[in-house]
């Protein structure tokens, strides 16, 4: 026996507020005609509103009235079409009505490519083929151990970002992880110490390519020189570093940082172990972190690991070559056989 409703935008009001116009708006919108009874004849309930509008007029109230509306609201919620469990992307990914009964663009929200276009948002929830996706969409078609790999890294970035990734930070991690192709050593712990009044200290824990992992303490001018000659000492190479260079990939204070560096081997350095290193060589090496120290060590240990891979490959390049001429050396000369005075064969 209704016959009209009073509601408002956003359901602003007194004390608790008001019933919500945008819900009733679509609610008889997409069930007016098979759960609601209207009017003699009628056969539906219906209102005039335009629901293109929705959002922007969401927008406008609370930018007039200063009332924020908050993330979960239903309808024009921050939250409504976004999805951060790994479930709920891989069912949007197949298919978008499997958890939207309407879409944004009906109500004016227009998502567009932003998001795989469905709203996903990649957070410690998402699951592979969530970020397998969007990386697609981004123009890296990876292996699956490479996409593995990034996928373990974004894990670990996820766990400590709020807010989920954008498209730059999935970037930042795909170029962290194509330096460590062959990833020789591998930071697995790292702890600084710094401050104004005492000298900055760094104790590094790294696994080798025996599996065996060692630490170290080092001091340094700073936290990330500490961290440096730790890992030279653990590693075992003297090297210049030529250039460091670091970036915020987003803005925030959660932003990821991204770090490149430039070495050089020093030949007979106090930690060379090897004579087949030219100092004209240089190699560079990339790393991606919210923490600046761990991403300056990642950076730089990928930067070793494609040394020693040069090295090795020098190595063994030597290695042939040596054995290829012990091989000539070790040919027997030649016998020298009698020789005959030829005979000669006349004509009649």
């Amino acid at each position: 026996g209704a016959r009209q409703l009073e509601c408002t935008i956003n359901g602003i009001g007194e004390r608790a507020g008001n019933a919500s116009l945008e819900e009733v708006c679509m609610s008889l919108a997409l069930k007016g005609e098979t759960k609601f009874e209207g009017g003699p004849g009628s056969g539906k309930l219906y209102t005039a509103i335009n629901p293109v509008h929705i959002t922007p007029t969401s927008k406008m109230v609370s930018e007039y009235t200063g009332m924020p509306c908050q993330p979960h609201k239903a309808i024009v919620g921050a939250n409504a079409f976004q999805h951060e469990s790994g479930i709920h992307q891989d069912g949007m990914i197949k298919n978008k009505s499997t958890y939207e009964i309407m879409s944004p663009e009906s109500i004016g929200l227009m998502r567009g490519d932003a998001q795989s276009g469905a709203g996903i948002v990649l957070g410690k929830h998402s699951g592979r083929n969530a970020v397998g996706t969007r990386l697609k969409e981004l123009g890296y078609d990876l292996e699956p151990d490479k996409l593995n790999a990034v996928f373990a890294r974004f894990k670990e970035v996820a766990e400590k970002k709020k807010g989920g990734l954008e498209d730059d930070d999935l970037e930042a991690l795909v170029l962290d992880q194509s330096g460590l192709v062959n990833k020789f050593w591998e930071v697995t712990g790292l702890q600084v110490a710094t401050g104004m009044s005492g000298i900055p200290t760094a104790t590094v824990k790294m696994r080798g390519p025996d599996g065996v992992e060692r630490f170290v303490a080092a001091t340094g001018t700073g936290p990330v020189d500490a961290v440096y000659k730790a890992i030279d000492s653990i590693m075992g190479v003297s090297v210049k570093l030529e250039s460091y260079t670091m970036n915020s990939v987003t803005e925030g204070i959660e932003a990821l940082a991204t770090t490149r560096v430039v070495l050089s081997p020093v030949v007979g350095g106090p930690n060379d172990n090897s004579p087949l290193i030219s100092k004209e060589r240089k190699f560079s090496g990339s790393g991606s972190d919210t923490d600046i120290v761990t991403s300056s060590a990642r950076a730089y240990t990928s930067a070793l690991n494609k040394l020693l891979t040069w090295t090795m490959r020098r190595q063994a390049q030597v290695d042939e070559s040596e054995s290829d001429s012990d091989s000539s050396d070790s040919v027997p000369e030649a016998i020298q056989m009698p020789s005959h005075n030829p005979s000669v064969v006349g004509s009649k």
